[in-house]
């Protein structure tokens, strides 16, 4: 196993030699231009601030109570509620049934 990466790491770096400096390639010494260069640590006063995530969105949804009515809001202390309360044609697959609707409002007393 350690002969077939040693085989294939100087084959990648006689590829590399052959690509880069094609029919005038250089010794590598050359190529570098003779200067080091040391990597160092950032100090903490330079280093960017940490990313934040954004805060979690929360998706309200409407809350129906058991008496049926929608919006839920405070219609004021001399509302009254009006309903108007009819019979009407359903037409369904087994066929046309009558059925009680009911609509509802809030008007001022």
């Amino acid at each position: 196993m350690r002969a077939k990466t040693a085989l294939t790491l100087l084959c990648m770096g006689l590829f590399s030699q052959v690509c880069v400096g094609g029919a005038q390639a250089q010794p590598l010494a050359q190529t570098t231009g003779g200067e080091v260069r040391v990597a160092q640590a950032v100090s903490p006063d330079d280093a960017p601030p940490p990313r934040r995530r954004p805060q979690t969105r929360l998706r309200v949804t409407p809350y129906y109570t058991p008496d049926g009515v929608y919006p839920r809001y405070n219609p004021g202390p001399d509302a009254v509620r009006e309903c108007n309360a009819t019979y009407v044609q359903e037409f369904r697959p087994s066929g046309t049934v009558i059925v009680p609707h009911m609509n509802c409002y809030w008007r001022r007393g």
